[in-house]
């Protein structure tokens, strides 16, 4: 079985286009397609996707767009014969939000199309116009089910946070998530210390640590219908950094749900830095 996150009809003849955005989750979907032995050609953003990624690619293999030039991106979608389409990384907000004479005709159509226009809706329109091109948007958890957070303390031992300050601060977070604020969180001892929002995590994690962090938890969920076509949630070696730089020293990640990028070297640096993850159901 190749990823339990395929569709049942999946054929491994066809090849996936990886739409790939900012940093190593892009480059670990890539070596988890080619070692399942899946055809993969590569959509890069300009000063977005990782060079060495890129590199890595073929030129006949990749085509190389400037956020907003959703045109170019179908026609190459086409140009590959793709059979399907995932994306992975984040793109840099400010570049999802520019001004309509930076974006090309068929993406500014769909951004005046928008009663609403964040991160969801404008990459769920894009969705839409791939999927009429007979190409199948995959669940960009895809290859990854080993590096997903698992039940229980993950770094091992006991989790220093008491289990009703953990039921708080879910609850805070799968709040905050359903009203599409964010997706995580820190509390400490029954108070709201930091919420997520545009800012993203490491800002979230950095305010946070202006205040007193000893006891506070660093919660990560997904909300109610979550569209994992391109937009899961991800802990990373960065995300670790910057709780070891505030001083905080526990997570609670939704486990099946929350990916833990490079989850070996994440999890033995966060034993080093003692640093307790857990995950929850």
């Amino acid at each position: 079985m190749l990823s339990q996150f395929l569709p049942k009809n999946f054929d491994p003849a066809k090849p996936i286009a990886l739409i790939a955005g900012q940093g190593h989750y892009p480059v670990l979907t890539a070596q988890a397609i080619r070692r399942a032995g899946v055809p993969l050609k590569l959509i890069a953003f300009e000063e977005e996707t990782r060079a060495d990624l890129v590199e890595s690619f073929a030129p006949a293999d990749r085509e190389t767009i400037v956020v907003g030039q959703l045109g170019k991106m179908l026609k190459t979608l086409e140009k590959f014969h793709a059979g399907y389409a995932l994306m992975a990384g984040q793109v840099t907000p400010r570049r999802l939000f520019k001004s309509l004479h930076q974006l090309d005709l068929k993406a500014a159509q769909i951004l005046l199309s928008l009663k609403r226009r964040n991160a969801e809706t404008i990459f769920g329109a894009i969705a839409v116009q791939i999927e009429k091109l007979g190409i199948t948007m995959l669940d960009a958890r895809c290859f990854l089910d080993d590096q997903l957070a698992t039940p229980g303390v993950m770094t091992g031992g006991r989790f220093p946070i008491e289990s009703d300050y953990i039921d708080h601060g879910i609850h805070i977070t799968r709040e905050c998530a359903r009203l599409d604020i964010g997706q995580g969180c820190v509390v400490r001892k029954g108070t709201v210390l930091a919420v997520e929002a545009f800012e993203g995590t490491d800002e979230m994690l950095r305010r946070a640590g202006s205040f007193k962090t000893d006891g506070a938890l660093f919660v990560k969920t997904v909300k109610t219908g979550q569209d994992y076509r391109f937009d899961v949630p991800v802990f990373g070696q960065k995300t670790l950094e910057t709780m070891h730089e505030t001083g905080l020293s526990a997570a609670a990640l939704e486990a099946g749900r929350v990916l833990i990028l490079d989850q070996p070297a994440v999890l033995a640096q966060a034993r080093k830095w003692k640093i307790s993850l857990l995950g929850y159901e």
